[in-house]
């Protein structure tokens, strides 16, 4: 049986606020999510938006918003960015010095009414996030250092989905499975058949010049 694969279109690498806007308005017939990068300049190098344009997305765009906190101190950003319209929000198990503020920061999430997500940098072992898999609702796997788009997939990452889907199976939870980075045309397949629920395409349907038509590739490849 195919399995449907969900594609959360990424809003890296644009770096014009008003593109961003317009094309989520242009993709939300044919994306199921819309990726939305916050990086704060300091978790990771590059520096992007904050929660008013993902407020201005979410007031013009019906596209779920699929929000990735790429930051420090992220229990600090989470209803801030709840307020603006996520609708998923994933924060990094590296950005807490303190790891016990983790549940507090998923349970805020999800008392707010969105979905939990919880990501892990390539180098990070799933090991480390298996305690959080009983009360969250989605693990990205990067699998590119997070920061700086058209990087390539990392092969390597195909054993940690494989481990993570394992894990989920043997425990019988419903966690979603996120795969952002390098995500093409060409693996897509592979990592459907490796577990992965919902995929973020960042430059390969960006910098097609027929945007419906590279979702549309995606799909029919998974």
């Amino acid at each position: 049986m195919k399995k449907n694969i969900y594609i959360s279109v990424s809003t890296d690498p644009i770096k014009s606020y008003q593109e961003i806007v317009e094309y989520a308005k242009e993709i939300q017939p044919y994306s199921d999510f819309l990726h939305c990068d916050i990086m704060d300049g300091d978790f990771v190098s590059k520096e992007t938006y904050d929660s008013n344009l993902v407020k201005s997305i979410n007031a013009n765009c019906a596209l779920p918003l699929d929000v990735h906190l790429m930051v420090n101190e992220p229990l600090k950003e989470i209803k801030k960015y709840i307020d603006s319209g996520a609708n998923i929000l994933t924060i990094h198990y590296e950005a807490f010095e303190d790891k016990n503020q983790i549940v507090e920061a998923l349970n805020l999430i999800r008392e707010n009414h969105a979905l939990a997500g919880l990501s892990l940098k390539p180098e990070t072992p799933f090991k480390e996030i298996k305690p959080y898999c009983f009360d969250i609702d989605v693990v990205l796997v990067m699998s590119v250092e997070p920061g700086a788009s058209g990087q390539k997939f990392l092969p390597s990452i195909y054993k940690k989905i494989k481990e993570i889907d394992s894990f989920r199976r043997e425990n019988n939870l419903k966690f979603k499975i996120e795969i952002d980075g390098g995500v093409n045309s060409e693996n897509i397949k592979m990592l459907a058949e490796f577990g992965v629920d919902i995929v973020v395409s960042g430059n390969f349907v960006y910098k097609d010049d027929n945007h419906k038509r590279a979702i549309e590739e995606l799909r029919s490849n998974a």
